[in-house]
């Protein structure tokens, strides 16, 4: 069955938590971030070592049950079931998709980088269920070495890709940009400084809300 993806969805990264009080910020954003209609939230620790991976990770888990919203894992497919989340996402130096794939089986979800001023070769044959671009926008949260894209970047990787394949944008993209970011072609917004670096980011995940429907 195909995976119905939200418009936006919010990335956790690990550099953004607390370093004390980490777990009551994760109870509290968590559970206000599902409260506001978050279905679909990625971690990203690039990073810590394995034992506050797992640990930020299980607490999400316990916060946000299955069947409230769905937690993708950076790069670890080896850790999926391990924390029973809902999927991955893999990147250049990580496992290749496929492996990834067969990590996690063939019921959750697989996502990895789909390029940025071109798609890279073959990965419209991966078996996965998402495909990243960018960076659309300059990022202070992700190091990467990539040019940002644009909106024609968009365009262009829409272009290519064809109608199929759900493109998720990411990178630099706020509430002001998101709009034409859709519209040039990607399914999704993937954001994570842009929430996450407001006083409440409920709140903030509420406007994205209203503004792109």
């Amino acid at each position: 069955m195909p995976i119905s993806f939200p418009r936006i969805y919010p990335i956790l990264d690990a550099s953004i938590l607390p370093s004390t009080g980490r777990a009551e910020f994760l109870r509290r954003v968590g559970g206000s971030l599902a409260d506001a209609g978050v279905t679909l939230l990625e971690y990203r620790n690039k990073t810590g070592a394995d034992a506050e991976l797992l640990a930020d990770a299980e607490f999400l888990r316990v916060i946000l049950p299955h069947g409230k919203v769905k937690l993708i894992l950076d790069d670890r497919a080896d850790l999926v079931d391990w924390v029973e989340f809902d999927g991955v996402h893999v990147d250049a130096g990580d496992v290749s998709p496929s492996e990834a794939r067969r990590l996690v089986g063939p019921g959750r979800i697989v996502g990895t980088f789909g390029g940025s001023d071109s798609l890279l070769p073959e990965i419209l044959l991966a078996p996965v269920d998402y495909l990243s671009i960018g960076p659309v926008f300059p990022t202070r949260t992700k190091q990467t070495a990539k040019p940002p894209i644009g909106l024609e970047g968009v365009r262009w990787l829409r272009a290519q890709a064809g109608p199929g394949p759900v493109l998720v944008a990411v990178a630099g993209i706020t509430l002001a940009t998101a709009s034409a970011v859709l519209a040039a072609g990607a399914d999704v917004v993937a954001v994570s400084e842009a929430i996450f670096h407001q006083p409440d980011p409920a709140a903030e995940f509420r406007k994205w809300v209203a503004e792109l429907g």
